[in-house]
């Protein structure tokens, strides 16, 4: 039988590792350009000696232009179409365990603060109507008093509540200090004023480390130093001023003025971002029990003992206006959790959330001064409206408001972004041009020459190395 010959590709192999063959005349040694070497006398197709290469790729002549070139070149639109916009290089700073990526919307808080505006001047036209006197002389100067002794004490809330550790101390602070004032006034009105306000930051201190070092609600902290201020209170006789103490009626305008740029001013420092989240880090996000960090303690710390400061401040505004204290009216409209439930609910119904860090900018300052003015109105129709009762619907309405700044007022999801981006086409970018000649390099994955162009068999057959008569049979 003879047997089948061997495929001229086989044979070559052969012949090339056969070291019998070699020496003899006619055989030539070709290099195996799959293993990477080039034949000195090889063309070099216009490569340069320059050219960079590599086993495994052909080296291309910058003439024919380099393909991580034309690659690159045909990334760079995409590139920049997915460069980062300022937005997003804001949130990334931002910690998702802190709340939301992104810039709250204030459009929610801007509505509903232009309510509470048009019920003020409604409440304004109101009183002018049923008491003229109420905004004229010395009935005026009180109604400013009493805005701005309600108005520090609420701003003192709606900072704690930004925190998201609530104060529920304020009021027995502010009537404890009103007292203590009234008591130790003899000894100088100023260097009693800055004791009275000593302690009170200490009382503030106190409710900060239980809330901060067990990291507990602030609700629960504050509700606690509350009682204990209280009990302190129903102990004490009632007091009066000396005679000859400063009396504030005569600048009632300048103190409501104070007042508002306090809370116009806190609010506009609320909208600065860093600001803003930082104060608000105590918010809890996932676990409430889970600790938010050491920025956070900071802040709430801060802010506890700032709104117990305001909250003294406030109670030594009451003393020098009411020129007396009696401990025994603990429950009245300045004592107890009277006014602390009057400043929550102004700081509520405001637009602060209950949740902490989101409010208005002047959300808080028009709410007290409806506050005032209903509780003025009512007495000048003779309605019976207890403050308590008032003070019971603002912090409905004001945890209406918080579902409403909660929902309305939180950044943008990535889904509601991608709904109102506008589209942009994709760019297009045009192929190379193809080179001029037909030649084309090898693929650089195989480093090798296509099977077609690497033997040429008529050589063999001119010098008689036929591949039958030369393989054929053995």
């Amino acid at each position: 039988m003879r047997p089948v010959p061997v495929g001229w590709q086989e044979a070559r192999a052969m012949a090339y590792d056969d070291s019998r063959f070699r020496g003899e005349p006619g055989f030539r040694e070709e290099p195996d350009f799959r293993s990477g070497g080039v034949p000195e006398d090889a063309p070099t197709l216009g490569v340069s000696s320059q050219s960079v290469y590599t086993p495994g790729s052909f080296p291309v002549s910058p003439a024919y232009g380099s393909p991580a070139a034309e690659s690159t070149a045909s990334l760079e639109p995409d590139a920049r179409r997915r460069l980062p916009t300022a937005r997003q290089l804001g949130d990334v700073f931002d910690d998702p365990e802190h709340g939301e990526p992104g810039r709250d919307r204030y459009a929610v808080h801007a509505l509903w603060e232009l309510v509470l505006l048009l019920a003020a001047g409604a409440l304004l036209y109101l009183l002018r109507d049923a008491s003229p006197a109420a905004l004229r002389g010395a009935e005026l100067r009180a109604l400013l008093l009493s805005g701005a002794e309600l108005g520090l004490v609420a701003v003192a809330a709606g900072l704690t509540l930004r925190a998201g550790a609530p104060n529920l101390a304020l009021g027995p602070i502010a009537f404890a200090a009103a007292l203590f004032f009234a008591k130790n006034a003899d000894r100088g009105l100023l260097m009693t004023a800055a004791i009275t306000g000593l302690i009170a930051v200490g009382v503030g201190v106190v409710i900060a480390v239980l809330v901060v070092a067990f990291h507990v609600p602030g609700w629960a902290a504050s509700l606690g130093a509350a009682l204990a201020l209280i009990a302190w209170i129903m102990n004490q006789p009632a007091e009066r001023l000396v005679a000859g103490a400063y009396d504030p009626h005569p600048h009632a305008m300048w103190w409501a003025i104070g007042v508002a740029v306090l809370a116009a001013g806190g609010g506009a420092l609320g909208v600065i971002r860093p600001l803003r989240r930082g104060l608000g880090r105590f918010r809890p996000v996932h676990d409430p029990a889970d600790r938010r960090g050491g920025g956070a303690a900071t802040f709430t710390g801060l802010a506890l003992a700032g709104s117990a400061l305001l909250a003294a401040v406030g109670g030594v505004l009451v003393a020098l206006d009411e020129r007396g204290v009696a401990a025994g009216d603990a429950s009245a409209s300045f004592g107890g959790f009277t006014v602390g439930a009057l400043a929550l609910g102004a700081a509520l119904a405001g637009g602060t959330s209950a949740f902490g860090r989101r409010g208005g900018v002047l959300g808080t300052l028009l709410a007290v001064a409806v506050i005032t003015l209903l509780l003025r109105y009512t007495a000048a129709e003779g309605w019976k409206l207890q403050p308590v009762a008032l003070a019971a619907g603002a912090i409905g309405l004001g945890l209406v408001v918080t579902r409403l700044v909660e929902t309305f007022g939180r950044p943008r999801t990535a889904a509601q972004e991608a709904e109102e981006a506008p589209w942009t086409p994709p760019s297009i970018t045009a192929p190379p041009p193809e080179p001029d000649d037909n030649w084309s390099p090898p693929s650089s994955r195989t480093g090798s020459w296509p099977a077609t162009s690497a033997y040429d068999t008529s050589r063999d057959s001119d010098r008689g190395w036929g591949v039958e008569e030369r393989w054929g049979t053995r």
